[in-house]
């Protein structure tokens, strides 16, 4: 890169920065010196509603980094929200505010990145990723499904952005030695973001959105533990990783080529490994069995911190590279939500949804995809479900309405911007946008049919007997 591109870069950059600044220095003018008027909002309503629409516009523009957003909501809430609330005689300390940036989620993420971290420094992920391409000795077919299977638990766990460059590594040699023209190429690479999308959706640490979710039913008085996460989402992930193999096959089929399997040195497996391997178990089943054993999973969580870094497995720079960008994010969704509820902003914005709950639960579905495909799917989660958390409702279409919109943020992948897995996939050269378009868009549409039809069926038969 030249001095001329570099200084472009900057400019570009310094322009966003400025017209970001112009952007919310107008708003909150706008607000304290109009209003907004005809509306019928106190003032600290329309404080909040206008924090909503910068939130809002930095999210979708990504003017600045999205952890910077979580930060400015936090600013905002705290010296401009909080004062007029007090001044109002609603009194509201700070910390309620800054509880959204250290909570029992977080906590429960925070764990999370630990394990993906412990699983990456000790090969772990790539030791299971290996077995599984190991089992299907060059079937084209049972190759491209332990592919799927492999990136979609390993997401379950761990970060779905490493896990998709892992699984580029090892499935690079392999497109080596097939024809260039050869269309099963396109779906060995489409598998791995797609499926590492999908996965992501059965635990609760699987992705961002699914920790917004918990944490606004949780503070609903609705308390879904871990394992019965997994119990209402992991059929839908079997069956939409199985529908993906399909198609895959279909629009890109093997046409009876071998594949050449090469296994990857992964060294010895020594006690390191092994404790490694016991902490990630033991953490696991901790958080599958946190009801009976009477604690949260973010406490839960609390164990593979302390002891990973209490007994050297890992050290203080595997701790300062843990994506705290990620856990900002999250929290500023959070953060978002109080001041919804502070207010009581929330529930005049509830009551101009369509009391239809069919429809609001179509709307609401279709809203989340559309706006997951263009913007981040944690700012989606942290723009929409707050709003639907104050509906005066039952419970079981408020858990059914949340799940669904959680899972539409994480099955919109149709755009090579939609997701980073799908960015990191798209960015290693081996396939176009249109075959990213094609198939994501296909995926996109099945997943949200399924959501839409079977999820409040299948739902509905544990959150009425409340199993």
């Amino acid at each position: 890169m030249d001095l001329g591109e570099s200084m472009l870069k900057l400019h570009i950059l310094a322009s966003k920065n400025v017209l970001a600044a112009v952007v919310v220095v107008f708003l909150i003018v706008l607000e304290e010196v109009v209003g907004l008027p005809g509306l019928g909002l106190s003032k600290a309503q329309e404080i909040a509603a206008i924090i909503v629409v910068i939130a809002a516009i930095l999210w979708v523009s990504e003017w600045v980094p999205l952890y910077v957003v979580s930060f400015l909501i936090l600013s905002l809430e705290l010296i401009w929200l909080g004062p007029e609330l007090n001044a109002s005689g609603q009194s509201v300390a700070s910390s309620v505010f800054f509880s959204a940036f250290f909570s029992d989620i977080i906590l429960l993420f925070m764990g999370g990145f630990v394990l993906s971290s412990l699983m990456q420094k000790y090969g772990l992920d790539l030791r299971f990723a290996q077995s599984i391409l190991d089992r299907t000795h060059g079937n084209a077919q049972a190759t491209l499904l332990g592919i799927i299977f492999a990136c979609a638990f390993l997401s379950m766990w761990i970060s779905n952005t490493a896990t998709t460059a892992m699984m580029l590594t090892i499935v690079f040699p392999l497109l080596k030695k097939m024809p260039v023209e050869h269309p099963f190429r396109i779906a060995l690479v489409l598998s791995i973001p797609f499926a590492c999308n999908i996965g992501g959706i059965a635990t609760p640490i699987g992705t961002p959105p699914n920790a917004i979710a918990l944490s606004y039913l949780n503070k609903a008085g609705i308390s879904i533990s871990f394992a019965k996460w997994m119990l209402l989402t992991l059929p839908f992930v079997l069956a939409l990783l199985a529908i993906l193999w399909l198609l895959l096959l279909r629009l890109y089929p093997a046409k009876g080529i071998v594949l050449s399997i090469e296994s990857r040195e992964t060294g010895r497996f020594g006690p390191n490994h092994l404790a490694a391997l016991s902490i990630f178990a033991l953490t696991a089943l901790g958080w599958l069995f946190s009801t009976q054993l009477g604690v949260t999973t973010g406490t839960v969580a609390l164990f593979p911190l302390v002891v990973c870094f209490w007994f050297g497995l890992l050290d203080t720079s595997d701790f300062r590279k843990l994506p705290w960008d990620i856990l900002y994010i999250i929290s500023g969704g959070l953060a978002l939500g109080v001041a919804l509820s502070a207010t009581g902003l929330g529930e005049v914005l509830v009551a101009q949804l369509p009391e239809n709950a069919r429809l609001l639960f179509i709307l609401g579905v279709l809203t989340a995809a559309v706006m997951s495909t263009v913007m981040s799917n944690t700012a989606t989660a942290g723009l929409i479900i707050p709003l639907v958390i104050a509906l005066d409702t039952e419970n079981s279409f408020l858990i059914t309405l949340v799940l669904a919109l959680a899972m539409s943020c994480s099955l919109a992948m149709a755009l090579p911007v939609t997701t980073p897995p799908n960015a990191i996939a798209f960015s290693s050269r081996a396939l176009t946008s249109r075959d990213m378009i094609l198939a994501g868009g296909i995926m996109t549409v099945i997943g949200l049919l399924v959501v839409l039809v079977a999820g409040p069926l299948y739902w509905g038969l544990f959150t009425r007997t409340g199993a």
